[in-house]
This record gives C-alpha cells, sequence and structure tokens, in this order.
C-alpha cells in the first residue's frame, strides 16, 4: 500500500490504521479520525475493518472494528453515537444522554445526516463509502459537527445546515469554524448523468463551472468536494479555514471502501471527532 497526501496522515499503518487531518490536529481541544479498509476482523466482501452493522456483516465483528479503532485513535467506545443516513439533511443535536446510539444501543431515528455537540464525553460518528465526509470546528465556543454529503445532501446545502444550526443553538459565528472536506470520490473518478448534473447547475448562487465537468456522451465529471466548499463560504466559513483531503476514496480503493471501486460489494468507513 502506498500513501501519499498533503492534507491527511496515516497513523498506525501496520496495525489498525486511520487518518487526521494536520490541519484539524492543530486544534488541541478535539480528536478527529477517519477510518480505513484495513485492521479489523471482518471477513469475505468486508474485509477488514467495517463499520456498519446493516450490510450483512457479523455484529460482533463490526462491536469488534469499533473496538479496535477506538483504542488505535484514541476514542473511548463507550461515548460513540451514529447517524442514520439516507442522504437527507436533518441535523441532529447529541448529549451524553444520546452515547451508544447505533453502535450498542438501537437506533432511535430513522433520518440524521448530521450530528453535532458542544458537549465533552461524546464522540460524534458517521458513515462512508464514497460520500464527502464534512468536519466542523468551532474553534471559539468549542462545539463540533460532522455530515454526510452525497450527491443529494451536497445539493441540498446540508453543509450549511450544519453552520446554521450551530450557529442557532451554540452562538457559533461562522467565520470562527474550522472545516475539512473528505476523502471521497474524487471529480478524477465521479462520472454522474445529465438529471444529477442539471441539480448541480441549478445552484445559481455557485460557481458551477468549478465543480461541474461535461464530457461527450451527455455524462459530467462531478467535484463534490469543491461544491462542499463553495456552500461553506456562501454560509460564512472563511475560505482559509476550509481544508479540502486530496484522497479520492476510488484512486484509494487498497486504503479506502469506495462503492463504486467495489461494485457495491464493501464494506463502509466513519468519521470520528469529539471534544477532549
Amino acid at each position: 500500500m502506498r500513501f501519499s497526501s498533503n492534507t491527511m496522515a496515516l497513523h498506525n499503518a501496520d496495525t489498525v490504521p486511520y487518518l487526521t487531518y494536520n490541519s484539524l490536529s492543530e486544534l488541541k481541544f478535539i480528536n478527529h479520525a477517519f477510518s480505513t479498509r484495513l485492521g479489523g476482523v471482518s471477513e469475505g466482501e468486508f474485509t477488514s475493518m467495517n463499520l456498519a452493522f446493516n450490510r450483512g456483516d457479523d455484529p460482533d465483528a463490526v462491536t469488534e472494528n469499533y473496538r479496535r479503532l477506538c483504542k488505535s485513535a484514541g476514542f473511548d467506545f463507550d461515548t460513540l453515537t451514529a447517524s442514520a443516513q439516507d442522504h437527507n439533511t436533518f441535523v441532529r443535536t447529541v448529549t451524553k444522554n444520546d452515547c451508544g446510539v447505533g453502535i450498542y444501543k438501537p437506533r432511535d431515528m430513522q433520518s440524521v445526516d448530521a450530528l453535532i455537540t458542544n458537549e465533552q464525553g461524546v464522540t460524534l460518528v458517521t458513515y462512508y463509502a464514497d460520500c464527502t465526509p464534512l468536519f466542523f470546528v468551532d474553534a471559539k465556543n468549542k462545539a463540533i459537527g460532522l455530515a454526510h454529503a452525497g450527491w443529494r445532501g451536497t445539493v441540498e446545502r446540508i453543509g450549511e445546515k450544519v453552520v446554521e444550526k450551530m450557529t442557532a443553538l451554540y452562538g457559533t459565528d461562522p467565520s470562527d469554524i474550522v472545516a475539512a472536506v473528505g476523502p471521497a470520490i474524487s471529480v478524477c473518478c465521479y462520472e454522474v448523468d445529465l438529471p444529477v448534473a442539471e441539480r448541480f447547475l441549478a445552484l445559481e448562487d455557485l460557481d458551477a463551472s468549478r465543480f461541474v465537468f461535461p464530457k461527450p456522451g451527455g455524462k459530467y465529471m462531478l467535484d463534490l468536494l469543491e461544491c462542499n466548499r463553495q456552500i461553506l463560504v456562501k454560509a460564512g466559513v472563511r475560505a482559509e479555514n476550509i481544508t479540502l483531503s486530496d484522497l479520492c476514496t476510488n484512486c484509494n480503493s487498497d486504503l479506502l471502501w469506495s462503492h463504486r471501486a467495489t461494485n457495491g460489494h464493501r464494506g463502509t468507513m466513519c468519521a470520528f471527532m469529539c471534544l477532549v
């Protein structure tokens, strides 16, 4: 496995690997990580670090994967709280009372694509296998958020909705947010058809020429990371506070789960973040 990134670091590559953002690692009041497909105990098409309970994997293996990842990356397993993603834009406010939901307690909501908290002792968990993770850190008021932005969530501006909710609940000034976007399937590999492209071209306040690229045959290449970056800037996040991952999940499918690279026969990665 070859790893190369200017924006992210790979840790514990020989045991239970995980990624961190260089920019977020400078913020000492948070811990964050993005899992890989390696270092777990799952078998078959889930080999080896699968963190999804809903894809047919052995639940005991998934639980053990969480425990191993938590030990490697420094999270408390008992504090994990997971989303319930369905490509919508609902943002859930998480407290210590929600710890365990979606991990060792049943899901109690059916549509949660983003999580926010300002409490210590809570670790946010969201799921990916090509879709775009969004990390939010209010560096002044010490609040955090994670969001799952597939193409539907992106075009419906889930990033903006997270900023708005953090502002309303935690007094966040968007200019104080440090954000990171990705890893995800990147413009090099993300081909879409006209109906999807038209949804993005209809975002008239954004510069679609920087994230929708026509190609022969009525297809388009789509840059979800750049579109999310522009949405965050429109929401008041300073451009210099936003880092885009340079790791494409499809191009790095030996390290990262990619739905397209595996034709859907795959496990699932997670983003993790907590206040410390």
